[in-house]
């Protein structure tokens, strides 16, 4: 008896100790999941910090790509143009019907454009290109449009006080117009 008592006695503590080390395990855990999340969250911010000066530095290194395109001088300004419809298979256009406008090359902050000005009021507004002293400017009507539009001008005749050359419009992939253009320069 003396002999399981003094078991007892002996293996009590080291229950006790026992339990105490599983405690301080499960917390050692805890905290090892705690600062693992943290190093996570960390390693997360600092790939988030580099992508942000990864993208200032390219920001700071690349230079300014915009170019602001202008017409030519001898080109840019007022005109007056006389269209005359010279070819048609189109109910909207007529051969023989003419149309006088104002024209005005312009540029906007990115590329070249020229509008057709009719009593003050804008009638439509192309998109230009010059290239090789060729006028290319060209309009579409945007998809939802019930009429599929697409205007082409070529303007390759160019002096200084006069500009000529041909537009042609093509209505719903159907139709074709064709047309004379001459312009000259006004004298506002």
């Amino acid at each position: 008896m003396l002999k399981n008592t003094l078991f007892i006695l002996l293996a009590i503590p080291f229950f006790f100790v026992s339990c105490n080390d599983k405690e301080k395990e499960s917390s050692l855990i805890s905290r090892e999941q705690q600062l693992l999340q943290k190093e996570k969250l960390f390693a997360q911010k600092e790939s988030e910090y580099q992508a942000l000066l990864k993208m200032r530095d390219s920001i700071f290194s690349k230079k300014d790509s915009v170019k602001i395109v202008m017409w030519p001088t001898e080109i840019s300004g007022d005109w007056t143009g006389k269209v005359i419809c010279t070819e048609s298979n189109c109910s909207d256009y007529v051969v023989g019907d003419q149309r006088i406008d104002t024209w005005e090359f312009d540029n906007d902050s990115t590329q070249l454009v020229t509008k057709i000005i009719n009593n003050n009021n804008l009638v439509r507004l192309y998109a230009g290109k010059f290239d090789h002293n060729e006028i290319k400017l060209n309009f579409k009507t945007d998809s939802t449009a019930k009429k599929k539009v697409e205007m082409n001008i070529l303007l390759n005749d160019i002096s200084d006080n006069k500009i000529r050359g041909t537009r042609t419009v093509t209505v719903d992939n159907s139709c074709l117009a064709k047309f004379s253009v001459e312009l000259v320069r006004s004298t506002k």
